[in-house]
């Protein structure tokens, strides 16, 4: 079941300039900053409301998301919903013939992940992420 939107990820060429634009433009704060080398970003959320934006940047020339900002440039990468149990979603998702990028969950920033591909979603990229549980 979807519980909410957890994110919203834009992709930058620059983080630093994002997160100031972000911070002292539109009045956001970064809450984490992280680098996932498995997944080849830099990345910083910035709480908004019940829902974050992910600001996302390439660290090698090669990587998808690389890629995907040479294509298309800044600007929105993906929507990311919250779901309460991401393997019955998968299944669900399969189930309905839905194409996906991933075939078994991933490990993302803030829990784990799959991706259902934007032909599926009238061109948007949607993840679905099950947070990790909170520690005590």
């Amino acid at each position: 079941m979807i519980t909410r939107i957890n994110h919203i990820a834009i992709v930058v060429a620059d983080l630093d300039e994002a997160i100031r634009s972000y911070e002292e433009g539109i009045g956001l704060t970064v809450r984490k900053r992280l680098t996932m080398p498995e997944q080849a970003v830099e990345i910083a959320f910035l709480p908004a409301g019940e829902s974050m934006i992910e600001l996302i940047q390439p660290i090698t020339p090669d990587s998808g998301v690389a890629k995907y900002l040479a294509k298309r440039g800044e600007g929105l990468h993906h929507i990311c919903l919250e779901v309460e149990d991401v393997e019955h979603t998968l299944e669900t998702l399969a189930a309905r013939d839905l194409q996906l990028i991933n075939q078994a969950p991933i490990r993302a920033a803030e829990g784990r992940g799959i991706f259902l591909h934007p032909s599926a979603a009238h061109g948007v990229l949607i993840e679905f992420l099950e947070p990790y549980a909170e520690e005590a």
